[in-house]
């Protein structure tokens, strides 16, 4: 095992643009599955190694520009791309910004789930959740039929008021 690790670390080759890219697209593809709080935890150490990048090129180009101020050195060597970097900075914060605008979602939405619909309703794979205060399923449907003949209502008051409204757009002498 040992002896495999070996060879193939000098045997290895640095990847290339194109494997790297591939990688990272698999990363991507991995991290959209994940909860939303593990993605912003993922993508802190990144931040944070993004933001030292931009400060090291900044101080870079800040002591760059100030040699050639100063007439020591003059504009042999281009300097490196502030504005690239600070990008890659801004597209991880908003990232970061999804992230916990998608887990607030997520926390209002079980919050809502939980004061809309408060009681379990058992499953038959699940008897161990069996709890004193879960509905039995006739009570469940009851109340998923009750919600949705409210739904119906509020459906229907919206149509009736949509239809007061486009009749008093119309001109007095048409009548449908």
């Amino acid at each position: 095992m040992a002896a495999q690790q070996q060879h193939q670390g000098v045997g290895a080759v640095p990847p290339t643009g194109m494997q790297q890219a591939a990688s990272i697209q698999q990363q991507l593809s991995q991290q959209q599955d994940v909860d939303p709080v593990q993605r912003f935890k993922m993508l802190i150490p990144q931040l944070k190694e993004s933001l030292q990048f931009v400060m090291r090129i900044a101080s870079s180009n800040l002591g760059h520009n100030m040699a050639i101020d100063n007439g020591t050195k003059t504009n042999d060597l281009p300097a490196q791309r502030f504005d690239k970097s600070l990008e890659e900075f801004y597209a991880l914060c908003d990232q970061l910004e999804l992230c916990l605008r998608l887990a607030y979602e997520c926390l209002s939405q079980s919050i809502d789930s939980a004061k809309h619909s408060p009681n379990l309703v058992p499953t038959a794979t699940k008897p161990d959740t069996v709890q004193n205060e879960s509905l039995s399923y006739s009570q469940y449907l009851g109340m998923i039929k009750s919600q949705i003949s409210c739904a119906k209502d509020i459906h229907n008051a919206l149509l009736e008021c949509s239809k007061k409204i486009a009749g008093k757009g119309q001109p007095q002498g048409i009548m449908q």
